[in-house]
């Protein structure tokens, strides 16, 4: 991972801003779980928002002052930026029930199935 990689989703049909989901992936290095979290975080999109996500990759050992801005404590940390409000998931990511439901794509009905984090 580099200091910052962005990934678009694949679908450029002129979509409103509201449609797009901007996400930010704040990680330490290329340690095993800041991978999976990558790696989740992409099947996650690729799944559930079919095209209409962005993911910026911030690698706080090349730049640790960016870790202030989204007031990150903890890596990795998933901060939803768009849609609005703000949200953050902290982990791996690999609890899809969880995932889903902490950036509102899925309502809480749905949890409680999945494994993984527990936060």
């Amino acid at each position: 991972m580099t200091e910052e990689m962005e990934t678009k989703g694949e679908n450029d049909q002129g979509e409103s801003p509201e449609e797009r989901w901007q996400l930010r992936l704040y990680v330490a290095g290329m340690t095993p779980k800041s991978l999976a979290a990558f790696a989740n975080l992409r099947r996650i999109c690729e799944e559930y928002l079919e095209g209409k996500y962005s993911i910026q990759v911030i690698d706080l050992m090349v730049n640790p002052q960016l870790a202030k801005g989204d007031q990150i404590l903890a890596i990795p940390t998933l901060v939803r930026r768009l849609p609005e409000p703000v949200k953050k998931i902290i982990g791996d990511l690999s609890d899809t029930d969880r995932v889903l439901v902490g950036l509102d794509i899925r309502p809480l009905a749905g949890l409680g199935e999945g494994r993984g984090d527990r936060r």
